[in-house]
């Protein structure tokens, strides 16, 4: 009979998070996923830092002017596990479908640019972090590591994940590659900043860079944003030069096939909504035959890569008594308790603890 290349239904939503307000832009989420799921969505993902906003501040003014926001993102940052999470998760059980989410998150006390991954059975499956955050969001977001590049097996298919300016970096594109991946999310903020003075920050540059990600992966790429909306834009934008350098909308989120096609959108610079996007997964090996550059159209005697896996903590600890502590924490046996400094101190050594088993 042969292989089965069945038509996933994936979708892209393109909205505003409610700025800088986790327990409301959970809400909002918790809505599209439900959104999405009654148009048959199989899989929603969203845009970068989308919870509970990205920090536009960073690139409008001084160390002094962002100093606040930067406070209430610490204040409404995402810790994993924690009551936001389960919100998600539920909402993907209860919708039956995977939701891929931008947030940022809070380890200890650093701010980090994270995407997870929940499957339909509610189940957090991946959990990934910016490599290296670019050029001013390296105020606000400590690094990922080589842990941070993986796909995740699904019913749908090779499913992985980067956030913006991660798919200019050709090594990391071409690992991504090598993992065999098939669909693939890209996520990007909205294209508010900078409108007419920075090509690089344009949403026509960003689709162009999602665009060649398909065609050099063969992939499925959910090109996703958010938007700036008046409110945020009020906030934020307080003197003229400052509202010269910020806008409200910046949407173009597409779905791009792996022949570099846009098969689905763009949606209006300032629309919010969901885009659904019907895809043929017997579009990927038909690419493939003709260009697998991390397979048949690679030249290892040539270039090669190397790719180091490895988590990288600060802290590991060799303590016995904590390594059996921290697995427990790691398979969910012991609850989240942020009053506890004993289940703290762990959570460093939780995955080094699995990994070296």
């Amino acid at each position: 009979m042969g292989d089965h290349y069945p038509t996933v239904r994936l979708a892209a939503a393109q909205a505003s998070p409610v700025f800088l307000d986790r327990e409301r832009s959970t809400e909002k989420a918790v809505a599209l996923i439900a959104e999405a799921a009654q148009q048959k969505a199989q899989l929603i993902a969203f845009g970068e830092a989308w919870l509970p906003g990205y920090p536009w501040w960073i690139y409008l003014g001084s160390p002094m002017y962002s100093a606040p926001f930067t406070q209430q993102l610490y204040a409404n940052a995402v810790k994993i596990p924690s009551d936001t999470i389960t919100q998600l998760c539920d909402a993907a059980r209860e919708n039956h479908i995977y939701v891929v989410m931008g947030l940022t998150e809070l380890s200890g006390g650093s701010l980090y640019l994270a995407q997870i991954t929940i499957a339909p059975s509610g189940e957090l499956i991946g959990h990934r972090r910016k490599l290296k955050p670019t050029h001013a969001e390296r105020t606000i977001w400590g690094e990922g590591d080589g842990s941070d590049l993986f796909v995740l097996p699904t019913d749908l298919g090779q499913v992985g994940s980067l956030n913006c300016w991660e798919h200019l970096q050709p090594l990391t594109r071409y690992a991504m590659n090598c993992f065999n991946e098939q669909i693939h999310i890209a996520a990007w903020p909205a294209f508010c900043l900078y409108t007419g003075t920075l090509y690089s920050f344009s949403g026509e540059a960003s689709v162009a860079i999602s665009r060649s990600y398909a065609l050099e992966t063969q992939t499925f790429v959910i090109h996703v944003g958010g938007l700036c909306d008046q409110a945020t834009l009020d906030l934020l934008a307080d003197d003229d030069e400052k509202r010269t350098l910020l806008r409200v909308g910046g949407g173009i989120s597409q779905v791009i096939d792996p022949n570099g096609e846009t098969i689905a959108g763009p949606l209006g610079d300032n629309e919010e909504g969901i885009l659904i996007a019907d895809c043929e997964m017997s579009k990927i090996p038909a690419a493939k035959m003709a260009n697998d550059p991390a397979g048949h159209y690679a030249r290892a005697d040539v270039t090669q890569l190397l790719l180091n896996r490895s988590p990288r903590r600060p802290v590991v600890f060799k303590d016995p008594e904590f390594q059996s502590l921290a697995a427990d924490r790691l398979h969910g046996n012991i609850a989240d308790d942020d009053d506890s400094a004993e289940v703290q101190q762990n959570e460093f050594s939780a995955e080094e603890s699995e990994k070296n088993k």
